[in-house]
């Protein structure tokens, strides 16, 4: 018996949803069939197709800086950064990823372009695919010790050292760790310009909004599953209804205001005379 041929429901499964190359043979078939669901399937292959090149080229350039130290015969290029500078609780949290040469995992972005279901799936595949990968996180009390600022440095030293194998090169998101030893580059917006930088935003901003939350749990009533500690309005009116509580940061002026206590004279995000870069401001506050 000979089989079936596809009918144009399937094909648009195989070759648009499911994003299978089109044979050639098919493809002219398709391009000889006059029926308006033939032509119809072809535009949207060819519209897949654009896309497709198109993501190719944007992931080409986001691994511009990596191939910088590629071409000097450095391989173990870490992108690192950090999430959770601005909200009120919480730690702060920062990753460093190892990607393999010319590795392109496709979507990858600065995780703040990207929706929470996109982040945690990518993170997986970031995982799954780096050469190594590390986080390190400063809890409240210790931010409130050394400040936000050198709490955003101390993290992302500890995601470095994380690291096995250890790096060559780092590229990191506005800011240089002169404490480490290792050739490094500040890149002004790398979540969005380099594609390992923006690799190590994911694991970061998802490693983040985990530990929220499941403190969601522990201190119910603050919303920290939904806003994960930022300054948004619901949690200015849990702080006035329901005091601070262990997971904030006493060093930041809201929390001050809740426990009676004076202002700081320090502003805590400023970068201290000899820093090469102030941190990111991290945009939305988004959950």
């Amino acid at each position: 018996m000979t089989p079936r041929p596809p009918s144009l429901a399937e094909l648009r499964k195989r070759y648009v949803d499911e994003a299978r190359p089109l044979p050639q043979v098919l493809e002219q078939a398709l391009r000889n069939d006059v029926r308006a669901g033939a032509k119809a399937l072809l535009a949207a292959i060819d519209k897949r197709r654009h896309a497709h090149r198109a993501e190719g080229q944007r992931l080409r350039h986001m691994l511009r800086y990596e191939q910088a130290f590629y071409a000097d015969g450095i391989t173990l290029v870490a992108g690192v950064d950090e999430a959770g500078m601005s909200p009120l609780a919480g730690p702060v949290v920062a990753a460093a990823v190892i990607l393999p040469v010319n590795a392109r995992i496709a979507e990858v972005d600065d995780s703040k372009k990207l929706d929470a279901p996109t982040r945690e799936r990518l993170a997986a595949e970031i995982k799954a695919k780096a050469v190594c990968w590390g986080v390190g996180l400063v809890e409240p009390a210790e931010i409130d010790s050394v400040n936000i600022y050198r709490a955003g440095l101390l993290a992302m030293r500890r995601a470095v050292e994380a690291l096995a194998p250890c790096p060559e090169a780092l590229l990191i998101d506005a800011r240089r760790l002169k404490e480490l030893p290792i050739r490094q580059e500040a890149i002004i917006k790398g979540d969005a310009k380099s594609l390992s930088i923006a690799a190590a935003s994911i694991i970061a901003k998802t490693t983040r909004d985990a530990r929220m939350a499941a403190y969601d749990t522990e201190f119910p009533g603050y919303g920290f599953a939904r806003h994960k500690g930022y300054p948004v309005k619901e949690h200015y009116e849990a702080l006035e209804k329901l005091g601070a509580c262990a997971i904030h940061r006493r060093s930041f002026a809201p929390v001050r205001k809740v426990l009676g206590l004076d202002p700081l004279q320090t502003d805590l995000f400023a970068p201290p005379p000899d820093a090469d870069a102030a941190p990111e401001d991290e945009g939305s506050h988004e959950a």
